[in-house]
């Protein structure tokens, strides 16, 4: 009999750890509708105490998205329980997750406290979140270099003060599927209430084996997997979501386990994510990467022009890789681009359906056709867009073989038109670097990538940066036909974001690395 897996996404709090990887509120909300539609069981929607940003965007995922169980994690620590018990308020499904870890290397070194209180720290925030919620997860950190035999011991006192989920996590990646998945079942045969919580899992990938230890540990017993989109999160990573949803599929014969995502819509989940948050996903990446389902050898080819079961393990179809489908013209009307947008899985506001379809139709005056992938970077650019204090109003760019690349600039900022003219080594080079001159940043360009979209010479191109000031790093991302365009909005929407999250930790509490 078929036991099913409870996933639990944290995309948007672990993942979000990943430098250069933090999002706005908006981005945040559309990333939790898309893992809505992805069929996962909770999202965690963030850390309410951290800063008034996770605040509002678990506050707005709770009452915005419908399906998933919504949770915010909290330390065990009351201020932190009771706000993320204000943020969950009123929405229908909550949990509040709580941690404290249980490995004497942190309770020596970090958290100055003896086995004892530890324990009863941990007894009385559980007891606390029940106080607000019925439903309430706790996390050892640290767990797999934790004593076994007090670590139990923590667990049945925690289940016993209400916890319903106990999850177990290997914080650094230190552990290895054979001893991960015998942890977990010494758990489950050691603690004498064991039965009466769901045992989960949260496992790094510093040593590569995020992914294996989880399947371990769901061998083990283990009823929930806590997991990110593309495997992104705090170091090497999480164990990535994809990956544990077709590894139970497609061996449901060896795990005897399953989850409620919806495959299809695994590779849509893992685009938007890669471009909300900039980190570009390895072509060899399992699952999602492009040479997933790419065979170049003759022997391969051969095999699958006779029967695609020789050398394809699982269809791309099942993942959503479906051929690109042509679905718009410069022809289409407002109707016409709110139903396709609607097919998609998109449910948009009127004032969000106006701006879309304004970038829409501008795209269409510039190339022929438009596909699904080309409406996802409209929706994903313009829907989340978060207030911008510098605008890309027009620019020029002079430049060839025996010319000094020169750009002039006209940006608004602030709400008032400035002008600039500056060169550099290359015609983007040149763009930047009077952009920079002209919002006077300190910032240090880390990365630029560029990708197409889609096919043919006229698709458009995605630029992808990361930009680095005071010890912040934030992705920036932009797309247009036009490729120094595009650059200029990807690193246009990189500053812009650095004076978001600056302005917002002005506000609040700086994030701390948590489990």
């Amino acid at each position: 009999m078929t036991r099913m897996i409870r996933i639990f996404d944290t995309t948007l709090r672990d993942g979000e750890q990943s430098p250069g990887a933090s999002m706005n509120v908006e981005e945040k909300l559309m990333i939790a509708k898309q893992l809505a539609r992805l069929g996962v069981d909770i999202i965690e929607a963030g850390f309410a105490y951290s800063s008034p940003g996770d605040f509002e965007a678990v506050r707005r995922i709770a009452l915005e998205v419908e399906g998933p169980v919504v949770c915010s994690l909290a330390r065990a620590r009351p201020e932190d329980i009771t706000k993320a018990s204000e943020a969950l308020k009123g929405a229908p499904r909550v949990r509040i997750h709580t941690f404290l870890s249980t490995s004497d290397i942190h309770l020596k070194h970090q958290f100055r406290m003896t086995r004892e209180e530890a324990k009863k720290r941990a007894v009385e925030m559980v007891q606390l979140a029940r106080t607000y919620v019925d439903d309430v997860e706790f996390s050892p950190m640290d767990a797999s270099r934790s004593d076994p035999a007090y670590l139990c011991e923590v667990i049945e006192a925690v289940i016993a003060a209400g916890a319903g989920t106990i999850n177990i996590p290997d914080t650094v990646g230190y552990a290895v599927p054979q001893e991960f998945g015998g942890l977990i079942k010494r758990i489950k045969d050691s603690v004498p209430n064991s039965g009466q919580a769901v045992i989960s899992v949260h496992c790094h990938n510093d040593l590569g084996l995020a992914v294996a230890n989880s399947l371990a540990a769901v061998v083990a017993g283990a009823g929930q997997v806590e997991c990110t989109i593309n495997g992104i999160g705090e170091r090497a990573g999480n164990t990535s979501l994809e990956e544990i949803v077709m590894g139970l599929r497609t061996r449901r014969d060896w795990y005897g386990a399953d989850t409620k995502v919806v495959a299809e819509e695994i590779s849509k989940t893992s685009r938007l994510v890669s471009k909300i948050t900039g980190m570009v996903i390895q072509p060899n990446k399992a699952i999602v990467g492009a040479n997933a389902f790419a065979h170049t050898s003759g022997i391969h080819q051969d095999g699958l022009l006779k029967d695609k079961t020789t050398y394809e393990i699982m269809r791309p179809e099942s993942v959503g890789l479906e051929q690109v489908k042509l679905v718009m013209g410069k022809l289409s009307g407002r109707h016409a681009f709110r139903q396709r947008l609607e097919d998609l899985g998109y449910k948009l506001t009127e004032e969000e359906v106006n701006h879309a379809f304004e970038r829409f139709k501008r795209l269409a005056d510039q190339k022929k056709e438009i596909y699904e992938e080309d409406l996802e970077v409209i929706v994903s650019e313009e829907v989340a867009k978060m207030s911008e204090r510098v605008v890309l109003k027009s620019f020029q760019v002079e430049s060839g073989t025996n010319k000094t690349p020169t750009a002039t600039v006209e940006l608004e900022i602030d709400g008032k038109l400035v002008s600039h003219s500056g060169t550099g080594d290359g015609p983007v080079d040149a763009v930047y670097r009077t952009i920079a001159a002209m919002t006077q940043t300190k910032s240090k360009l880390l990365m630029f990538g560029v990708n197409a979209i889609t096919g043919g010479t006229d698709a458009q191109g995605e630029v992808s940066v990361r930009v680095e000031e005071d010890g912040r790093t934030v992705s920036g991302h932009g797309a247009d036909t036009d490729i120094i365009t595009a650059a200029a909005r990807a690193y246009l929407n990189a500053l812009n974001k650095l004076a978001y999250f600056a302005a917002k930790q002005a506000e609040g509490i700086q994030k701390v690395s948590l489990i």
